[in-house]
């Protein structure tokens, strides 16, 4: 069964980091793009970062450039997102979404291209 595990969410105070972990089960993430969105209450979902296949690749919407990173560790099957300099704007339900792109290094910004979802990690920014 293909699985995306979502883990690291939590609460921080403004100003804080958090990293969050994407994990795959059933499938090696070798040849696959990454998106992690997220959504906030009454809020549309978000794309927030994206990257392709091999990690040379990576796309941040306007709001998080600069404060945070996306990753992958291929060894380990897992996607990384590393927040710094929270805000409470960055309150939401945080997912991780994958898509076959084995012949492409980007990787889609729409989220409707994306096959295989996680469950999501909660973040919560707030003194």
């Amino acid at each position: 069964q293909l699985q995306l595990v979502e883990s690291g969410g939590g609460l921080v105070q403004p100003g804080g980091s958090l990293r969050l972990s994407c994990a795959a089960s059933g499938f090696t993430l070798d040849y696959y793009a990454i998106i992690w969105f997220r959504q906030a209450p009454g809020k549309e979902r978000e794309g927030v970062s994206c990257i392709g296949n091999s990690g040379s690749y990576t796309y941040y919407t306007d709001s998080v450039k600069g404060r945070f990173t996306i990753s992958r560790d291929n060894a380990k099957n897992t996607v990384y997102l590393q927040m710094n300099s929270l805000k409470p704007e960055d309150t939401a339900i945080y997912y991780c979404a994958a898509t076959y792109r084995r012949w492409s290094r980007t990787c889609p910004k729409g989220l409707g291209e994306y096959d295989y979802w996680g469950q999501g990690a909660q973040v919560t920014v707030s003194s």
